[in-house]
């Protein structure tokens, strides 16, 4: 290679990882190599140009990170606590939300009847909406069965909320088991936390989806 094609090279890298590192960072969401490809240079290699701007961003306290099949600027693991006394985080989502998302996300794709069964409790409107609201749930179709109920799953957004780049980096389901040697995991089902989430009593905010049954009458 001559010095200048050399010079040419660099001059496209240099191009690459400035419209890359642009585009991150207005991107509300994460930005897929689909969308790269369509604004990178010709020449550039898209997993060559994320992967020296990860570089270039390791160590600072903003790291460029894959999550939900592309990448996004997620802020260091490190300082994210200190974050917490100027910045305002989300509310949490009640705790019969969290059980529905993942017994969604573990057993996806998944009807609702099914979903009760599991959690051995009803499951609201008010929930499943919720869910929806905030983009983590979606409809995957009808099930093949009498009365063709919803199937449900997870959602791109699902993976981001929760920094993971695929379904499979989540943690298997005998990993949350308290007791590896024990029953498959049914009841309770595994409580996925976002990283960054504030945590909050559940008592707060948890949203019950019966009412309690009334307790029997003490014995004279």
């Amino acid at each position: 290679m001559s010095e200048a094609e050399g010079e040419a090279g660099n001059g496209v890298m240099m191009e690459a990882l400035r419209l890359a590192e642009a585009v991150v960072f207005a991107a509300t969401t994460a930005v897929t190599p689909r969308v790269l490809a369509q604004i990178l240079p010709e020449a550039a290699d898209v997993d060559a140009v994320m992967a020296a701007l990860t570089r270039t961003y390791a160590g600072r306290g903003v790291n460029l990170v894959q999550v939900g099949g592309g990448w996004q600027f997620r802020t260091a693991p490190d300082v994210a606590p200190y974050l917490r006394k100027v910045v305002e985080l989300p509310r949490r989502l009640p705790r019969v939300a969290m059980e529905t998302l993942a017994i969604i996300a573990y057993h996806q794709p998944v009807t609702r009847p099914e979903v009760e069964e599991i959690r051995g409790a009803a499951l609201s409107q008010n929930t499943l909406d919720l869910l929806l609201e905030n983009g983590l749930v979606t409809p995957k179709g009808r099930k093949e069965t009498p009365g063709r109920p919803t199937l449900w799953g997870t959602t791109p957004a699902f993976l981001a909320h929760f920094s993971l780049n695929d379904l499979r980096d989540m943690p298997r389901r005998e990993e949350l088991l308290i007791d590896p040697t024990g029953p498959a995991l049914k009841d309770p089902p595994p409580v996925l936390t976002p990283r960054l989430e504030e945590s909050t009593s559940d008592s707060a905010e948890s949203l019950p989806d019966s009412e309690p049954e009334p307790a029997p009458d003490s014995a004279p």
